[in-house]
């Protein structure tokens, strides 16, 4: 059977939804098309995105094409990690475990809690008036 020439991987955080493909390359990410530099500004977002491939120690042998919508630049940042350490276990199975001792394969499922009806926010009140 012949191998894959593309890996996938599907990320989600908060309410950011991210589909990563791997092929085999010299390290180069695109994100929406754009690269990472010009999609992300903040280095904090930068870091979080490569962390599955610095563990791995395989950044340089992958080119990573993600495509992300929703959420915010932070939730997409968490979503894209999560679709590359799939997608690396996807490549190489072996990894699974050093992904998983890292916390890269755990889904962050804190979303925003709802606005309640009769009260400013999900958890505030309006101020009580005894009189």
């Amino acid at each position: 059977m012949a191998t894959p020439t593309q890996y996938y991987g599907t990320g989600r955080r908060k309410t950011a939804v991210a589909r990563v493909y791997l092929r085999s390359g010299g390290g180069k990410i695109t994100v929406n098309k754009l690269s990472l530099d010009n999609y992300f500004q903040r280095e904090s977002s930068k870091l979080i995105l490569r962390q599955p491939l610095t563990v791995s120690e395989l950044g340089e042998s992958f080119d990573v094409t993600v495509n992300v919508h929703g959420g915010g630049k932070a939730g997409q940042a968490g979503a894209i990690r999560l679709g590359i350490a799939r997608a690396l276990v996807g490549f190489k199975p072996e990894l699974r475990a050093l992904m998983r001792e890292n916390g890269l394969l755990t889904r962050d499922a804190r979303e925003v809690e709802r606005k309640k009806y009769g009260q400013p926010g999900a958890r505030k009140r309006f101020q009580f008036s005894k009189r």
